[in-house]
Protein backbone atom coordinates (compact mmCIF):
# COMPACT_ATOMS: atom_id res chain seq x y z
CA UNK A 1 0.00 0.00 0.00
CA UNK A 2 1.33 3.40 -0.92
CA UNK A 3 -0.03 6.31 1.27
CA UNK A 4 0.08 10.13 0.41
CA UNK A 5 0.95 12.68 3.27
CA UNK A 6 0.45 16.03 2.87
CA UNK A 7 1.83 18.44 5.92
CA UNK A 8 5.03 16.02 6.62
CA UNK A 9 7.45 18.27 6.85
CA UNK A 10 5.35 19.61 10.47
CA UNK A 11 5.54 18.86 13.66
CA UNK A 12 2.80 15.96 13.91
CA UNK A 13 2.87 15.25 10.11
CA UNK A 14 6.40 13.99 10.31
CA UNK A 15 6.23 11.86 12.92
CA UNK A 16 3.14 10.34 10.54
CA UNK A 17 5.75 10.08 8.33
CA UNK A 18 7.94 7.89 10.78
CA UNK A 19 5.12 5.74 11.90
CA UNK A 20 4.29 4.70 8.76
CA UNK A 21 8.15 3.70 8.15
CA UNK A 22 8.18 1.88 11.05
CA UNK A 23 5.32 -0.19 9.35
CA UNK A 24 6.99 -0.84 6.45
CA UNK A 25 4.65 1.63 3.77
CA UNK A 26 5.55 3.27 0.42
CA UNK A 27 4.70 6.99 1.50
CA UNK A 28 4.91 9.54 -0.90
CA UNK A 29 5.46 13.33 1.00
CA UNK A 30 4.03 16.66 -0.54
CA UNK A 31 6.89 19.29 1.01
CA UNK A 32 7.43 22.86 -0.07
CA UNK A 33 11.47 22.74 0.96
CA UNK A 34 13.22 19.80 1.70
CA UNK A 35 15.32 22.03 4.49
CA UNK A 36 13.36 20.44 7.58
CA UNK A 37 13.64 16.86 6.70
CA UNK A 38 15.47 14.48 8.39
CA UNK A 39 18.66 13.17 5.73
CA UNK A 40 17.19 9.82 6.38
CA UNK A 41 14.22 10.49 4.51
CA UNK A 42 16.09 11.70 1.96
CA UNK A 43 17.61 8.37 0.85
CA UNK A 44 15.04 5.91 2.08
CA UNK A 45 14.13 3.66 -0.30
CA UNK A 46 10.52 3.63 0.60
CA UNK A 47 10.13 7.29 0.56
CA UNK A 48 9.40 9.51 -2.40
CA UNK A 49 9.92 13.35 -1.57
CA UNK A 50 7.49 15.82 -3.92
CA UNK A 51 8.77 19.01 -3.42
CA UNK A 52 5.57 21.29 -3.97
CA UNK A 53 3.01 23.32 -2.67
CA UNK A 54 -0.28 20.96 -2.89
CA UNK A 55 -2.77 23.87 -4.13
CA UNK A 56 0.12 24.90 -6.95
CA UNK A 57 0.33 21.81 -8.30
CA UNK A 58 -1.80 21.31 -11.06
CA UNK A 59 -5.28 18.61 -11.40
CA UNK A 60 -3.11 16.61 -13.76
CA UNK A 61 -0.43 16.28 -11.65
CA UNK A 62 -2.06 15.84 -8.30
CA UNK A 63 -4.14 12.59 -10.08
CA UNK A 64 -1.43 11.05 -10.86
CA UNK A 65 0.15 11.43 -7.40
CA UNK A 66 -2.63 10.02 -5.98
CA UNK A 67 -3.19 7.36 -8.88
CA UNK A 68 -1.42 4.71 -7.05
CA UNK A 69 -2.52 5.73 -3.02
CA UNK A 70 -4.79 3.94 -1.55
CA UNK A 71 -4.63 6.58 1.67
CA UNK A 72 -4.54 9.83 1.94
CA UNK A 73 -3.55 12.04 5.02
CA UNK A 74 -3.83 15.98 5.43
CA UNK A 75 -1.82 17.20 8.43
CA UNK A 76 -1.70 20.76 6.72
CA UNK A 77 -2.12 23.24 9.27
CA UNK A 78 -1.15 27.24 9.61
CA UNK A 79 2.00 28.39 10.91
CA UNK A 80 1.71 30.30 13.92
CA UNK A 81 2.87 33.26 12.60
CA UNK A 82 0.99 36.54 11.62
CA UNK A 83 1.31 35.73 7.98
CA UNK A 84 0.83 32.22 8.55
CA UNK A 85 -2.59 32.96 10.54
CA UNK A 86 -4.01 36.00 8.00
CA UNK A 87 -1.90 35.72 5.19
CA UNK A 88 -2.59 33.27 2.17
CA UNK A 89 -4.02 30.91 1.55
CA UNK A 90 -6.57 31.16 3.98
CA UNK A 91 -8.72 27.99 3.12
CA UNK A 92 -5.47 26.05 3.22
CA UNK A 93 -6.59 22.49 4.35
CA UNK A 94 -9.86 23.15 2.87
CA UNK A 95 -8.90 23.64 -0.60
CA UNK A 96 -6.43 20.84 -0.19
CA UNK A 97 -8.72 18.16 0.85
CA UNK A 98 -11.41 19.15 -2.28
CA UNK A 99 -8.51 19.02 -4.31
CA UNK A 100 -7.28 15.83 -2.98
CA UNK A 101 -10.00 14.20 -3.35
CA UNK A 102 -11.35 15.67 -6.70
CA UNK A 103 -8.37 13.89 -7.55
CA UNK A 104 -8.86 10.73 -6.43
CA UNK A 105 -12.52 10.57 -7.58
CA UNK A 106 -11.57 11.91 -11.11
CA UNK A 107 -9.00 8.75 -11.30
CA UNK A 108 -12.42 6.59 -11.25
CA UNK A 109 -10.01 3.86 -9.48
CA UNK A 110 -11.73 0.50 -8.14
CA UNK A 111 -11.92 0.35 -4.57
CA UNK A 112 -12.09 2.99 -1.77
CA UNK A 113 -9.04 5.49 -1.14
CA UNK A 114 -8.88 6.19 2.77
CA UNK A 115 -9.04 10.19 3.33
CA UNK A 116 -7.41 11.45 7.40
CA UNK A 117 -8.05 14.57 8.28
CA UNK A 118 -6.34 16.00 11.26
CA UNK A 119 -8.72 18.33 12.49
CA UNK A 120 -9.10 19.97 16.20
CA UNK A 121 -11.80 19.66 18.65
CA UNK A 122 -12.19 23.29 18.42
CA UNK A 123 -14.14 22.16 15.90
CA UNK A 124 -17.76 20.54 16.74
CA UNK A 125 -19.03 17.32 14.85
CA UNK A 126 -22.16 18.53 13.46
CA UNK A 127 -23.71 14.89 12.17
CA UNK A 128 -23.82 14.91 16.15
CA UNK A 129 -25.32 16.76 19.07
CA UNK A 130 -21.94 18.26 20.92
CA UNK A 131 -23.88 20.63 23.29
CA UNK A 132 -21.25 23.21 24.50
CA UNK A 133 -22.02 26.08 27.00
CA UNK A 134 -22.77 29.57 26.09
CA UNK A 135 -19.70 31.37 27.19
CA UNK A 136 -18.03 27.94 24.91
CA UNK A 137 -20.13 29.39 21.91
CA UNK A 138 -19.24 33.12 22.58
CA UNK A 139 -15.49 32.41 22.50
CA UNK A 140 -15.85 30.08 19.25
CA UNK A 141 -17.80 32.67 17.73
CA UNK A 142 -14.54 35.04 18.05
CA UNK A 143 -12.54 32.49 16.91
CA UNK A 144 -14.18 32.78 13.74
CA UNK A 145 -14.01 36.20 13.68
CA UNK A 146 -10.72 36.35 14.67
CA UNK A 147 -8.74 33.43 13.23
CA UNK A 148 -9.11 32.24 10.10
CA UNK A 149 -7.18 28.98 10.56
CA UNK A 150 -10.21 28.09 12.88
CA UNK A 151 -12.85 28.23 9.82
CA UNK A 152 -10.20 26.69 7.87
CA UNK A 153 -10.35 23.87 10.06
CA UNK A 154 -14.58 23.84 9.82
CA UNK A 155 -14.78 24.18 6.66
CA UNK A 156 -12.40 21.22 5.57
CA UNK A 157 -14.30 18.66 7.98
CA UNK A 158 -17.75 19.88 7.03
CA UNK A 159 -16.88 19.52 3.10
CA UNK A 160 -16.21 15.65 3.95
CA UNK A 161 -19.22 15.49 6.35
CA UNK A 162 -21.50 16.70 3.60
CA UNK A 163 -19.44 16.59 -0.03
CA UNK A 164 -18.53 13.44 0.56
CA UNK A 165 -20.90 11.95 3.23
CA UNK A 166 -20.77 8.07 4.30
CA UNK A 167 -21.65 6.53 0.93
CA UNK A 168 -19.04 7.75 -1.44
CA UNK A 169 -18.02 5.30 -4.15
CA UNK A 170 -14.12 6.18 -3.86
CA UNK A 171 -13.56 7.86 -0.34
CA UNK A 172 -13.98 6.85 3.09
CA UNK A 173 -13.01 9.11 5.29
CA UNK A 174 -12.07 10.23 9.08
CA UNK A 175 -11.44 13.54 10.78
CA UNK A 176 -9.12 13.50 13.70
CA UNK A 177 -10.04 16.09 16.39
CA UNK A 178 -6.34 15.88 18.66
CA UNK A 179 -6.88 18.27 22.09
CA UNK A 180 -4.03 20.92 23.12
CA UNK A 181 -1.53 19.47 21.21
CA UNK A 182 2.28 18.61 23.12
CA UNK A 183 4.84 17.15 22.35
CA UNK A 184 6.61 13.57 23.69
CA UNK A 185 9.23 11.10 22.66
CA UNK A 186 7.46 8.20 22.60
CA UNK A 187 4.12 7.05 21.98
CA UNK A 188 2.00 6.12 25.11
CA UNK A 189 -1.37 5.47 26.44
CA UNK A 190 -3.94 7.22 24.59
CA UNK A 191 -8.18 7.12 24.80
CA UNK A 192 -10.40 7.63 21.38
CA UNK A 193 -14.09 9.12 21.87
CA UNK A 194 -16.61 9.85 19.38
CA UNK A 195 -16.86 13.36 21.10
CA UNK A 196 -14.81 15.69 23.09
CA UNK A 197 -15.40 14.61 26.68
CA UNK A 198 -14.00 18.16 28.64
CA UNK A 199 -14.64 21.85 27.61
CA UNK A 200 -11.88 22.30 24.42
CA UNK A 201 -11.88 26.04 25.78
CA UNK A 202 -12.21 26.10 29.65
CA UNK A 203 -10.90 22.77 30.17
CA UNK A 204 -8.67 21.07 27.40
CA UNK A 205 -7.08 18.36 27.94
CA UNK A 206 -3.72 17.43 26.19
CA UNK A 207 -2.35 14.70 23.34
CA UNK A 208 1.08 14.24 22.18
CA UNK A 209 1.75 14.68 18.55
CA UNK A 210 3.13 11.04 18.50
CA UNK A 211 0.41 9.62 19.78
CA UNK A 212 -1.99 11.53 17.42
CA UNK A 213 0.58 9.67 15.27
CA UNK A 214 0.52 6.69 15.83
CA UNK A 215 -3.52 6.81 15.82
CA UNK A 216 -3.52 7.95 11.97
CA UNK A 217 -1.03 5.35 11.19
CA UNK A 218 -2.84 2.70 12.97
CA UNK A 219 -6.34 3.78 11.16
CA UNK A 220 -4.42 3.00 7.73
CA UNK A 221 -2.99 -0.29 9.12
CA UNK A 222 -6.02 -1.58 11.16
CA UNK A 223 -9.14 -2.54 9.22
CA UNK A 224 -11.42 -3.09 12.16
CA UNK A 225 -9.97 0.71 13.84
CA UNK A 226 -10.42 2.22 10.10
CA UNK A 227 -14.79 0.56 10.33
CA UNK A 228 -15.25 1.56 13.61
CA UNK A 229 -14.21 5.20 12.79
CA UNK A 230 -14.66 6.09 9.13
CA UNK A 231 -17.29 8.49 8.62
CA UNK A 232 -16.78 10.50 11.84
CA UNK A 233 -14.92 12.81 13.77
CA UNK A 234 -13.11 10.91 17.17
CA UNK A 235 -11.51 12.99 19.52
CA UNK A 236 -8.16 11.49 20.87
CA UNK A 237 -6.38 12.54 24.42
CA UNK A 238 -3.31 10.80 25.88
CA UNK A 239 -4.26 9.05 29.10
CA UNK A 240 -1.82 10.88 31.52
CA UNK A 241 -3.20 14.16 30.88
Amino acid sequence: MTVLVVGASGATGSKLVEQLLIQNYKIKVIVRSLEKLPNSWKTHDNLQIIVASVLELSNTEIREIVSDCSAVISCLGHNLTFKGIYGHPRKLVTDATVKLCNAIKSNNQKGLTKYVLMNTTGNRNRDLHEPISFAEKCVIGLLRLLLPPHVDNEKAADYLRTQIGQNDDFIEWVAVRPDSLINETNVSNYTIYTSPTRSTIFNAGKVSRINVAHFMASLINDNNLWNKWKGQMPVIYSESY
